[in-house]
């Protein structure tokens, strides 16, 4: 029995927090919170991917904190959203998945100042819970227009991925999703188990 397709119907739009230019030729779709250890290990993964395909690979983050089972996800949102309204995002983003397991309010300002943020504005901001119904609103989104239910939920090329984030899986999963051919990379699995193990060590010829 054939596994049923489900597709992305939430559109990426600017609004939405993207590494990579519009004309790449995959678009990967995240829904993830910051304190999900499986998130982390997809977190890993996509950072090796990325760096092989660059401008091939546009990938968007779409906050998803499950506070019932990740308490500090909720927070760590807020805090992300706080470096986006600074144009941080994804260098907040990194420093959260970096440091999984310190996600206190003093750990997010150290991140903060990492970042390169206005630390008196980033203070403010989670004080106040500027960002707490724009994260609440899009999670309830996630939920009900995208049944996201756990995390990390990632769609390629706008079709929901369910296989494994190690970097061997993205990869044929990517380059199966390939529309047009435009991504390069090994055919066989043999190939592309050679092409890890290069990634891994810091080599990025094929």
């Amino acid at each position: 029995m054939s596994q049923e397709i489900v597709r992305l119907k939430t559109t990426v739009t600017d609004q939405d927090h993207i590494a990579g230019p519009a004309s790449a030729a995959i678009t990967l779709v995240e829904y993830g919170n910051f304190e999900c250890i499986q998130c982390g290990s997809a977190y890993r993964s996509l950072k090796q991917i990325c760096n092989v395909l660059a401008d091939e690979l546009r990938l968007v983050f779409r906050n998803f904190p499950m506070a019932q089972t990740h308490p500090r996800s909720l927070r760590a949102a807020e805090a992300a959203e706080a470096a986006a309204a600074q144009g941080k995002f994804w260098q907040m983003h990194d420093e959260l998945f970096t440091h999984q397991k310190a996600l206190e309010d003093r750990d997010l300002i150290r991140y903060a100042k990492r970042a390169g943020l206005d630390i008196e504005r980033f203070t403010r901001d989670l004080a106040e819970n500027v960002f707490l119904a724009k994260v609440q609103s899009a999670y309830e989104q996630s939920l009900f227009d995208e049944h996201v239910t756990g995390t990390p939920t990632i769609y390629i090329h706008e079709i929901r991925y369910t296989g494994s984030t190690t970097v061997q899986s993205l990869l044929e999963a990517i380059k199966q999703s390939d529309p047009e051919g435009q991504i390069q990379l090994p055919e066989r699995t043999g190939r592309i188990r050679q092409f890890v193990r290069k990634l891994r060590q810091g080599s990025w010829a094929v």
